[in-house]
């Protein structure tokens, strides 16, 4: 605990921690905003139109990631990170401004562009808060801090979901401005970050893309390392959303049971990025991540045959712990996202290390692409398997039992 703290308060990983942290959390308390706005003012008396706008929302969002993750990759290898870093949170704060217009005026097509300009930020933003890591701090320092960041990222998706549901639509865009002046003057103290690539920048979206895709999968370890940690925001992907379905529908539950099952999904994830740092002893290591992918199988596993030891009458909040079988379902779900926060952590290690610093920036760009397709890909998969009568709970399951096609890949990384 004292190395983290002692990390978190220093200038060469505080500044940029906050910065990401309250960026992510940002995003998510914009889009929140805009689901309630939609679902409970717009669209009221629509509620397949609600649905439909919020899968829309996602989508605006994530597309940056796919069309200018390997642009973002470039300018990230050519450039001072600390700088872009800087660019990225004043832009934030013009995104944040126009989106409290949107919200005031609760107008759908602006407030849909200011979210496509939210993922283009986090685009941009996504290689700099990964690959600025290894110029700022030591060997020993590395996991540690890439554990924290990705830690942090779940926990403030979370609260900005929270808060996005929470807060009063005309408070939502001031306090989203608010938050963003935070980043940016967080972002002011990041230290400087000096390129190691000295290869023109390509402006062609299509073409970066392509030289990040292919250079990283021309490398055996980036390309496993990638695929992993691509299924893993794809399973999280699918899980956070249909945890209001298995709450609501398959164990009669209240919104706040969903809500208790996000919270203790991304509160596991935080614990395991931070903690894996200790179990390696500080080493970019793999080793535990098969046995991380196992335990995330069997959690997965039970958290169906609990599911399905419930009677359908979960109820609220103080209903569902007060019932032994509530326990055993939180227990699932905790156990299966330390598993995932130990899973993936060493990964991004592999990403930042097994290629040189001239492309470091363009290895997590092309994690990033290939993120993004893997979360879409799977959450349609799944949304097709559910409209054909496949229950969640073995939705679920099915998904959770693929990390066992991946074993075979991991155990060929460097121990």
């Amino acid at each position: 605990m004292a190395d983290m703290l002692s990390l978190v308060l220093s200038r060469r990983f505080g500044p940029m921690f906050a910065t990401q942290f309250l960026g992510a959390f940002n995003d998510n308390l914009f889009k929140t905003a805009f689901i309630f706005l939609v679902a409970f003012h717009l669209e009221a008396d629509d509620p397949a139109g609600a649905a439909t706008l919020a899968t829309v929302a996602t989508g605006v969002f994530i597309l940056p990631f796919m069309l200018f993750s390997g642009l973002a990759g470039e300018v990230a290898d050519a450039r001072d990170k600390a700088w872009i870093a800087k660019g990225v949170k004043l832009a934030e704060i013009i995104f944040m401004a126009l989106g409290a217009v949107a919200m005031l005026l609760q107008s759908v097509p602006l407030a849909l562009v200011v979210i496509f300009l939210m993922g283009v930020h986090s685009t941009v933003f996504g290689p700099v808060k990964y690959a600025i890591l290894p110029q700022h701090l030591g060997e020993k320092e590395l996991l540690l801090g890439t554990g924290l960041v990705e830690g942090a990222t779940f926990v403030a998706i979370l609260l900005g979901q929270v808060a996005g549901g929470l807060l009063p639509v005309a408070w939502a865009g001031p306090v989203a401005v608010a938050v963003a002046v935070l980043g940016w003057l967080a972002s002011c103290f990041i230290p400087p970050a000096p390129p190691s690539s000295a290869v023109p920048i390509d402006w062609n979206p299509l073409s970066s893309t392509r030289r990040a895709l292919g250079e990283a999968f021309a490398n055996a370890e980036l390309r496993i390392a990638t695929m992993c940690i691509s299924w893993f925001w794809a399973l999280g992907a699918i899980y956070t959303t249909q945890f209001v379905p298995l709450a609501r529908n398959d164990l009669g539950g209240t919104e706040g049971v969903a809500t208790l099952f996000l919270t203790a999904f991304s509160i596991g994830i935080a614990l395991g990025s931070a903690g894996v740092s200790r179990l390696t002893g500080g080493h970019i290591s793999t080793r535990l991540a098969p046995w991380a992918g196992l335990a995330m199988a069997l959690a997965g596993a039970d958290l169906y045959f609990s599911v399905a030891a419930f009677d359908g009458r979960a109820g609220s909040v103080s209903t569902f712990i007060a019932d032994p079988r509530g326990w055993r379902v939180l227990a699932d779900l905790a156990l299966l996202s330390i598993a995932g926060g130990i899973f993936s952590v060493p990964l991004y290690g592999v990403l930042q290390t097994a290629t040189n610093s001239a492309g470091r920036a363009r290895a997590i760009a092309a994690n990033n692409v290939v993120n993004s397709a893997f979360q879409v890909g799977g959450v349609l998969a799944i949304g097709a398997a559910i409209n054909r009568g496949v229950g969640v709970p073995a939705v679920l399951l099915g998904a959770g039992l693929t990390v066992l096609l991946l074993l075979p890949l991991l155990r060929r990384l460097p121990r």
